[in-house]
């Protein structure tokens, strides 16, 4: 009879690396996010610096004397997301995002697309693609209200993408402390797009590690329909999928029989294409000029209108003060797109914890060149590598099998 053991790299014999979750971790915290508080114009940054602060401190205090990581965690996600998230709903205080993305299910559902005709200032343009709109679509249909708000329904969707991606006995941990790392917890709370498409891009990860090579496209196109900065991970899921399949030299998609497992990857990303071309082609096609204003030039900073995201990055400082320095900005961008490109050709990811990390390093790249970035999007690479770290290897890499005959007499 044919039994299967898993193989188990020589990295993976490893345990995964402890999260930080001391009185020192939750105490820079604190520091960081009162200094938010004290230095942002924006009034649900100074709420949630404020509420943060103190939450990260009592953390601090009591992991000095000695309570367990689970009470401290508790009390962390209690103060950073918790407690403003309900202060700002109640006042109904957000992010200028939360309101386009609310905006823009109300035109995709009166004009068929999420983008306004004319855009002249900078909080006329969605730079989002047509995907987003579907968290507003609750406000949209029902009118405003806390239930309705979109940011809830963008956390709730990352957390649950999350979720799902974390082996099932090892959830409740990091899904713990991504909640109350500060990078996550201030878009929990103020409202946040960059949250659904991380969940989304690490779900399509761990989908692939499994082996289910359709359902990880289909998490990868959705997320893609969301934004740009999800379309670097189909390449790496099918480089995964490509090379776990060659290694085992098995099908890597339930049913599939006696399929070659080499079409795994093929499979993976016909899904994601056709995922996203249904989710965006109607209202891209719907209004093409608007389209292309909104996710294309408005981003990349070829309108009128300069976008507010501008964080002092090495892309942003090149555009701005080095004379073409945006033309420089985005060779750098690409350059690092090709290698990207030629580092998955040369040597693929072996797993999903590698396959991870090899898009967090991407996606940090990208974020630096940007010529408009800001420090929101580094939540992209955060939650690549805490949950490539928090994943249990042993029995959660199906693609990862050896198959030994053994004749019993």
């Amino acid at each position: 009879m044919a039994t299967t053991t898993p193989l188990t790299p020589p990295d993976q014999h490893r345990e995964p690396p402890p999260l930080p979750g001391g009185a020192l971790w939750w105490a820079l915290c604190a520091a960081a996010a009162l200094g938010l508080a004290v230095c942002s114009s924006l009034g649900p940054h100074r709420v949630w610096g404020t509420a943060a602060a103190l939450g990260y401190l009592a953390a601090a205090l009591l992991a000095a004397r000695g309570r367990g990581p689970r009470t401290a965690g508790a009390v962390a996600v209690t103060g950073a997301v918790l407690l403003p998230l309900l202060w700002l709903l109640a006042v109904d205080r957000t992010q200028l995002e939360v309101r386009v993305v609310a905006r823009s299910a109300g035109l995709l559902l009166a004009e068929g697309t999420p983008y306004l005709q004319h855009p002249v200032v900078p909080e006329d343009f969605n730079p989002y693609l047509p995907g987003m709109a579907v968290f507003g679509l609750p406000e949209a249909v029902a009118g405003p209200g806390p239930l309705t708000d979109p940011r809830l329904w963008m956390g709730a969707a990352f957390l649950g993408a999350l979720a799902l991606a974390l082996p099932a006995g090892a959830r409740s941990a990091p899904l713990r402390w991504i909640a109350a790392c500060p990078l996550v917890a201030l878009p929990l709370a103020a409202g946040g797009v960059d949250l659904p498409v991380a969940g989304l891009m690490c779900l399509g990860l761990a989908l692939a590690g499994r082996g289910r090579a359709a359902a990880a496209g289909a998490a990868l196109g959705a997320a893609a329909a969301l934004k740009w900065t999800a379309w670097p991970a189909i390449p790496v899921a099918l480089a995964l999928l490509a090379a776990a399949s060659r290694s085992t030299g098995r099908p890597a998609d339930r049913g599939e029989g006696h399929r070659p497992a080499d079409r795994a990857a093929a499979r993976c990303g016909l899904v994601a294409l056709l995922t996203a071309a249904v989710l965006v082609l109607p209202a891209a096609l719907r209004a093409p000029g608007a389209f292309r204003a909104h996710v294309v030039d408005f981003p990349l900073g070829l309108t009128d209108a300069v976008s507010s995201a501008a964080s002092p990055l090495p892309g942003h400082l090149l555009a701005t003060h080095l004379p073409g320095g945006r033309t420089l900005a985005l060779l750098l961008l690409g350059v690092s797109a090709f290698l990207l490109g030629l580092s998955l050709a040369l040597r693929p990811p072996a797993t999903p914890a590698d396959a991870a990390a090899r898009l967090a390093l991407g996606l940090l790249l990208a974020i630096a060149f940007m010529p408009a970035s800001r420090f929101g999007y580094l939540v992209h690479p955060l939650v690549l590598v805490v949950w490539a770290a928090a994943r249990q290897t042993p029995d959660q890499h199906p693609l990862l099998l050896r198959v030994r005959k053994q004749v019993s007499r």
